[in-house]
């Protein structure tokens, strides 16, 4: 079992708090819309299955869900939205992955090279700091519905990579191409999981911060996590817990 990044906690325990105002809603209406352009069939697009996965685990509505997929595979008007990710640093030089759906990308790209620079960051070029990452199926199952060995036993078999203590909850690491059976067995053991991201970009090592720097980037990470059209914020920071 390998160590985490302290944001991962911070973001689970945020995701729970926008599923009940509703602003997880937005972000998943869009990502519907998004992995719909491969094709309206969930039995043929893993990524739409995952996308609709999600939004019936926060109770979204069923015609909400048909209407994004609609938008998506352009049967519906107002499917046009961009999907991009922009790269940078935050205080003290820790990397930043912001991925981002939006409808208006000069709007947008504005707005977050802001965000960068008011907390003392900065905007990077394409591939300045992804190679720092990589590209995992990430799903957390919180800590009080199982125990790390019983959960691990249970992962592994179906195919996962690693398992992560993430304080109140656990991050279970796989490759993408095994997401969907792993997400099946922990279904099928009764786990609800606190989120199912059947593409995550996980740090390979993390970068230490403190005092200021591990402050700033707190509030960039948050910052940028409230932006309508964030759809994901990752990060290789490694705070102390008292920031």
């Amino acid at each position: 079992m390998s160590g985490h990044s302290k944001w991962a906690t911070i973001k689970h325990k945020k995701a729970a708090t926008d599923a009940k105002r509703g602003k997880i809603f937005t972000r998943l209406i869009k990502e519907i819309q998004i992995a719909a352009r491969s094709g309206g069939d969930p039995d043929g697009n893993p990524r739409l299955r995952t996308a609709i996965a999600a939004a019936k685990g926060v109770s979204m509505p069923s015609d909400n869900i048909k209407k994004a997929i609609m938008r998506g595979t352009g049967e519906l008007e107002g499917g046009q939205i961009d999907e991009i990710m922009f790269e940078g640093y935050g205080p003290g030089g820790a990397a930043v992955l912001v991925n981002v759906a939006t409808d208006n990308r000069n709007r947008t790209v504005a707005e977050i090279r802001h965000m960068f620079g008011k907390q003392g960051g900065n905007m990077g070029a394409e591939g300045s700091v992804a190679w720092m990452f990589d590209r995992k199926s990430q799903i957390v199952v919180e800590k009080e519905l199982i125990g790390e060995d019983d959960l691990m036993a249970l992962v592994l078999e179906a195919g996962a990579e690693d398992l992560k203590d993430s304080g109140d909850s656990w991050e279970v690491i796989s490759d993408p191409s095994a997401h969907d059976a792993v997400l099946t067995a922990i279904q099928g053991a009764k786990l609800e999981t606190l989120s199912a991201e059947g593409v995550a970009m996980i740090p390979k090592n993390l970068t230490p911060l403190e005092g200021k720097n591990a402050s700033g980037t707190q509030r960039l990470l948050e910052a940028l996590d409230e932006h309508d059209d964030v759809q994901s914020v990752y990060t290789n920071a490694d705070m102390p817990d008292e920031e």
